[in-house]
């Protein structure tokens, strides 16, 4: 867990005034969002979980990926989604759990802003006829390839969603600056999302 003690303190030093409170998660491709709302410091570990939510400013988040989708979304006023969507979150749209937690805080989707970061791309990712069934609704006679970003988009803009922005970068094509676990890497990109506490606006470095 040394990794993640380096990325706490990282993040603290390069952001003092993002808060004292950093949360991650065993992530298990579920679907779980772990609303994090509480009054706390230091190091959160939740369990099985795929997703943060924030819905105050000073809990920064992070998920791990390598092919996976990290799936930022941002609200002007501070409130924070971070998520992990890999083929299983993807189909049962964690996307949607999330938007659902800024509703309860009577936070619109029109508002919200979503980036969809580094990525396997739709010419990299070929699935299995099952896998592309349940991920577009569609019965598959064979293997096809699934651009994920372009569903996750789907899914936000069925949800309300306009302001969407999608990474250039694929981890497959892009293997000498990302990890991809297709190409056989064992090593993760860490994504971290923080409302600044100081500052008006949402950073998601």
């Amino acid at each position: 867990m040394g990794r993640w003690d380096d990325l706490r303190a990282s993040l603290q030093s390069a952001m003092p005034a993002s808060g004292a409170r950093f949360a991650t998660a065993t992530q298990v491709h579920g679907t779980r969002v772990v609303e994090h709302d509480g009054v706390w410091e230091g190091w959160l570990r939740a369990t099985e979980a795929d997703g943060h939510f924030a819905p105050r400013r000073g809990t920064a988040m992070a998920v791990t990926i390598a092919d996976c989708v990290p799936v930022f979304i941002a609200h002007p006023e501070g409130a924070v989604a971070l998520l992990h969507s890999g083929w299983r979150g993807t189909a049962a749209r964690i996307v949607e759990r999330a938007l659902a937690a800024f509703s309860r805080q009577g936070l619109v989707a029109t508002d919200l802003r979503i980036h969809l970061g580094p990525a396997i791309c739709g010419k990299c990712y070929e699935v299995s006829a099952d896998v592309a069934t349940a991920l577009t609704g569609v019965a598959a006679s064979g293997p096809r390839n699934i651009d994920l970003r372009s569903l996750i988009a789907e899914h936000a803009r069925s949800g309300g969603v306009s302001s969407i922005t999608t990474s250039p970068w694929c981890t497959r094509c892009d293997n000498a600056r990302f990890f991809s676990h297709r190409a056989g890497d064992a090593g993760r990109q860490v994504a971290v999302i923080v409302a600044r506490a100081d500052l008006s606006r949402v950073d998601s470095p």
